[in-house]
């Protein structure tokens, strides 16, 4: 099974097809300046890199970036098991194969065995996709893991962090916990970001609790809640103690229409 290699779905379409051109976009993102952050988790967006690739780019850039992952994405696709997992193989994109951390895969499995080794919903979803050509340019060798979210349900979110928290706290190499996530989608700018606030607000104050009841009540259409309050789960379990909104925008801010957008948030969880 180690063999099995997911073949690049959206290459060419959210990202350059070609690995030239793909580095030369992700460098064009990544410049920062000042001290490195070091993260227990983060938000990133996942659309396509000419809208969201510049707030991808900041938060990875910032972070100093480990060499194992988990990396959390919605389900857009409807295809697969509510909670899903792949725990052998490789993931391919333009700039080479990453290896999924099979030790670190078991162990989840073991803490938390509704997740499902699942390809279906896997093969055809963006989300997890695109974040992986940003740590291939930035970081030399890593391992992750990939778990695709397809439930809304409060307490299976928080019990998957729970066990991601309890996984990674019998560690003592650092896992990074990446949740990707866009924000509101198709509303106004001016409506998105006032719904988007009120969401980053509560990921800034690791208010897991508080940002279901925002998406919720608000009826913001952030996609990627669900591995975010994993997310904030798993890290306050470890430590966290703040959180810093590292870059926001919204595609409006690209395509100039402001009619209908789509919000970008990155932000980073802090030991």
């Amino acid at each position: 099974m180690g063999t099995y290699v997911r073949m690049p779905a959206v290459a060419g379409q959210f990202y350059p097809g070609s690995k030239e051109t793909l580095l030369r976009a992700i460098r064009s993102y990544t410049s920062t300046h000042g001290d490195k952050l070091s993260a227990l988790g983060c938000v990133v967006p996942h659309a396509g890199y000419m809208y969201s690739g510049q707030v991808a780019g900041a938060v990875f850039g910032q972070l100093e970036l480990p060499s194992r992952y988990i990396i959390l994405c919605p389900n857009h696709t409807g295809l697969g098991q509510p909670l899903s997992i792949m725990s052998f193989g490789r993931w391919r994109t333009p700039l080479g194969e990453v290896p999924v951390d099979e030790e670190l895969a078991a162990a989840l499995k073991r803490e938390m065995p509704e997740l499902t080794d699942d390809l279906d919903s896997q093969r055809q979803e963006h989300a997890l996709e695109v974040q992986l050509p940003f740590i291939q340019a930035l970081k030399q060798e890593f391992s992750f893991v990939p778990i695709t979210v397809g439930t809304s349900r409060y307490d299976a979110l928080v019990a998957l962090g729970e066990a991601m928290g309890h996984v990674l706290a019998a560690r003592t190499e650092p896992v990074l916990i990446v949740a990707s996530s866009d924000m509101n989608h198709y509303e106004s700018d001016a409506a998105t970001r006032v719904k988007d606030r009120k969401a980053i607000d509560r990921v800034l104050a690791l208010d897991s609790e508080g940002l279901y009841k925002v998406i919720l009540n608000e009826h913001v259409t952030m996609c990627g809640f669900g591995p975010t309050i994993a997310m904030l789960t798993a890290a306050k379990a470890l430590g966290a103690k703040k959180a810093e909104l590292i870059k926001y925008a919204t595609s409006g801010d690209v395509s100039g229409d402001r009619d209908a957008v789509v919000g970008y948030a990155g932000m980073a969880v802090l030991r």
